[in-house]
């Protein structure tokens, strides 16, 4: 089968690779039918992660089961399926403490797992999923092609944004800030409008992400950074700022841009992967009583709530994609997204 490699610094190719096979009884082999291009695969793409060795990438899928080993019980050859960004049983401790990303024997996709097989990376034709039971999430039936974008949101992007906002306490009359305009920014837009947000203030200098953030539920846009941002936030607010910011970019000034935005006593939730020297400012934490709660997104402890909306219709975040592309040109997929060309690229196999 063909599936994505990174080799190093923008070098990502499309390679013949061996096809996957079942080997540890509870594991499936899925077709995948859409897959896409993270904002945290560009750290690697970019150089910013070191690839010591060409290895598999891509974390984001959803497809058809072809096969299932002997031990799998709830998934079922023909299911169209949801896969997170990682893999997890769904049974231990961790994952019913809702922390699936720390799941005690799950892994990670593009890298051998625990039990002696290997999963592969979601950029490919077919994908190893080491625990079919405890990772994947069938659908109700095969979906509609208007859907399968938005679907394909709940692997990462939806349920990260959904963190970030359940992460900062979001709910009824909350008064709500983005800080990123990329799909995760956008889907914390559309999480807290979900989640009943009264105001909600996207930070974002472009149009056309301007536009799709007030689609989803964004009432005030707010263009400036740095100390001009945090003015511009707190004006929107009283001078004192909203109860909740939500960071979905990673770096040290998106971190320094929300949690002085935020109100004293007011909650950061992030989500943005780490880099370029992200650290907490304790001694700013402690004068103004901001917390900050987050991390790893536990997406698979969500997809089931956030389905039911996304299969009645009800929320659209598959509008984040605004590039879709055949997985020969993979190349292009993340050229695209490095240069801001788009917000986010679906990947057809």
């Amino acid at each position: 089968m063909l599936a994505t490699i990174i080799h190093g610094e923008r070098d990502v190719r499309l390679e013949e690779v061996p096809d996957p096979v079942l080997s540890t009884g509870g594991d499936a082999i899925v077709r995948v039918v859409a897959a896409c291009v993270c904002g945290s695969d560009l750290w690697p793409y970019r150089g910013v992660t070191p690839t010591a060795s060409p290895r598999r990438i891509g974390h984001e899928f959803v497809g058809v089961v072809e096969e299932v080993g002997p031990e799998v019980s709830t998934i079922s050859v023909g299911d169209f399926v949801i896969a997170p960004f990682y893999d997890c049983d769904m049974t231990c401790e961790n994952c019913k403490n809702g922390v699936s990303t720390s799941c005690l024997h799950g892994g990670w996709w593009g890298a051998d797992d625990r039990l002696g097989g290997f999963a592969d990376g979601g950029q490919g034709q077919k994908v190893r999923v080491p625990h079919a039971d405890g990772s994947l999430v069938a659908t109700p039936e095969y979906p509609r092609a208007e859907l399968i974008p938005s679907l394909l949101t709940l692997s990462d992007v939806m349920g990260t944004g959904h963190h970030a906002a359940v992460s900062a306490g979001v709910t009824e009359g909350s008064t709500v800030v983005v800080v990123g305009d990329g799909a995760v920014g956008l889907c914390a837009v559309l999480a807290s409008k979900r989640l009943g947000a009264s105001r909600i203030v996207a930070m974002s200098r472009h149009e056309s992400r301007q536009a799709l953030a007030r689609e989803f539920g964004a009432t005030d846009i707010v263009a400036e950074r740095g100390e001009e941002g945090i003015a511009a936030v707190k004006e929107l607010f009283d001078g004192i700022g909203p109860d909740c910011v939500l960071e979905a970019v990673g770096t040290k000034e998106s971190m320094d841009q929300a949690i002085r935005s935020a109100r004293p006593g007011g909650m950061v939730g992030y989500v943005g992967v780490p880099n370029g020297g992200a650290e907490l400012p304790i001694r700013t934490l402690f004068n103004t009583n901001v917390g900050v709660n987050g991390g790893v997104a536990p997406v698979r402890n969500y997809v089931e709530e956030l389905l039911q909306d996304v299969w009645s219709g009800a929320i659209e975040p598959g509008k984040v994609f605004d590039l879709e592309l055949p997985l020969s040109e993979v190349a292009e997929a993340y050229a695209a997204m490095d240069e801001r060309r788009a917000i986010k690229t679906l990947i057809r196999p």
